[in-house]
C-alpha cells in the first residue's frame, strides 16, 4: 500500500500522529530523518539485512542528519537551483541567487513554498550557511527575500513546473528533476546551478519504529537498491541516484546530462540541509512575515 505526501512536513506530522505505526517504510528528506530519530519514530537498521548497501556512493553516506546511516539508506538525491526560460532570459545572465533581483524579473519569479529551501538560497546569497542558526544571519536573509518579494508571482512546491511550462513565470527556484520534466514540454527551459551554492537534498528509505512487517521492509529496501531497479527509478523520476551500480547501466547521453548528473564544479559551495534545532522557530517567524508581506 503506497501513500504519497505533498511535503516532508505532512509526512512527518502523519507518522508522528501514528507514533511510528501503520507504515513500514517511509522516505524522509535530509534533516527530517534527524527529527524523526529524535522523536523515536525510526528503527535502528541492521545493515546485514540490506543487500546492495555497497552499491551506494560514499559521498552521499554518513551525512550529519544520520551519521553512519544507522537509520536511513539513500534512495535518490538532487538539488534546488535556478530555472530560466531562455526565450526571455539570456543564457549566462543568471548565475547566482542574487541575480533574481534584476528589475526585468518583477512579477515573473517563482520561489519554493518551503521555508528551509527558500531561506537556504537567501542565506547562500548573503554569505551564510544554508543551515545557519544565527538570528542576525537569518535577518539578513529575510532582508534579501523582502527585496525579492514584490517580484515573486507565486510560491509553490507541489506543481511548480507547470508555471514554468506555461510561462506564467520565467525564472525562479526549481529542483533539477522537475527542470528535466518541464523541459520536455517547453524546450526553452534551462536549469542553472548557482555559483553561490545549490541546496542539495537526499531522500532516504527508513523503517518506522512501529513497523509491523520489518523483514518485508528490509526485503523492499534491498530490492530498491538493485542497480537495474535504481536505474528505472532514475529514468522515471529524472533525479540523480546514489546507486553507483545503476549509473554504470545508464546510456552515455543520460550520464553526460549535467542537470541529471552534476559535476563537482556544478555543486561547488552547495550544502545539504540539516536540522537547525530550536532555530526552526526563527525560520518560521521570518517565513510568516515574508508570506504576509504586502
Amino acid at each position: 500500500v503506497y501513500s504519497t505526501y505533498e511535503s516532508n512536513e505532512a509526512m512527518y506530522a502523519k507518522v508522528k500522529l501514528l507514533r511510528g505505526r501503520s507504515y513500514d517504510v517511509v522516505v524522509p528528506s535530509t534533516y527530517f530523518i534527524d527529527l524523526m530519530i529524535k522523536d523515536g519514530l525510526l528503527r535502528k537498521l541492521d545493515h546485514s539485512k540490506i543487500k546492495g548497501f555497497s552499491n551506494l556512493d560514499p559521498k552521499l553516506m554518513n551525512q550529519a542528519y544520520d551519521p553512519g546511516n544507522k537509520y536511513s539508506i539513500p534512495y535518490m538525491w538532487g538539488s534546488m537551483g535556478i530555472m530560466i526560460n531562455t526565450r526571455y532570459v539570456t543564457p549566462g545572465s543568471v548565475t547566482k541567487w542574487s541575480d533574481l533581483l534584476k528589475p526585468d524579473f518583477k512579477g515573473k519569479i517563482m520561489l519554493s513554498d518551503d521555508t528551509r529551501d527558500t531561506f537556504g538560497a537567501a542565506l547562500k546569497t548573503t554569505g551564510s550557511s544554508a543551515n545557519s542558526q544565527d538570528e542576525a544571519e537569518l535577518a539578513r536573509a529575510f532582508d534579501f527575500l523582502s527585496q525579492l518579494r514584490d517580484s515573486v508571482r507565486v510560491f509553490d512546491i507541489t506543481a511548480s513546473k507547470q508555471a514554468f511550462v506555461s510561462e506564467e513565470v520565467i525564472v525562479g527556484t526549481s529542483w533539477n528533476g522537475d527542470a528535466l520534466v518541464a523541459k520536455e514540454e517547453n524546450e526553452n527551459l534551462e536549469f542553472v546551478y548557482p555559483e553561490d551554492g545549490a541546496i542539495v537534498w537526499v531522500d532516504s528509505f527508513a523503517i518506522t519504529s512501529g513497523a509491523a512487517n520489518v523483514e518485508n521492509a528490509y526485503a523492499f529496501i534491498s530490492y530498491m537498491l538493485e542497480p537495474e531497479v535504481a536505474k528505472r527509478c532514475m529514468e522515471e523520476y529524472q533525479y540523480s541516484t546514489p546507486n553507483l551500480g545503476a549509473l554504470k547501466l545508464l546510456d552515455e547521453e543520460s550520464l553526460a546530462n549535467r542537470t541529471l548528473n552534476p559535476t563537482a564544479g556544478d555543486l561547488k559551495n552547495s550544502e545539504v540541509l540539516t536540522s537547525v534545532g530550536a532555530a526552526q522557530q526563527i525560520y518560521d517567524r521570518f517565513w510568516e512575515r515574508l508570506k504576509t508581506q504586502k
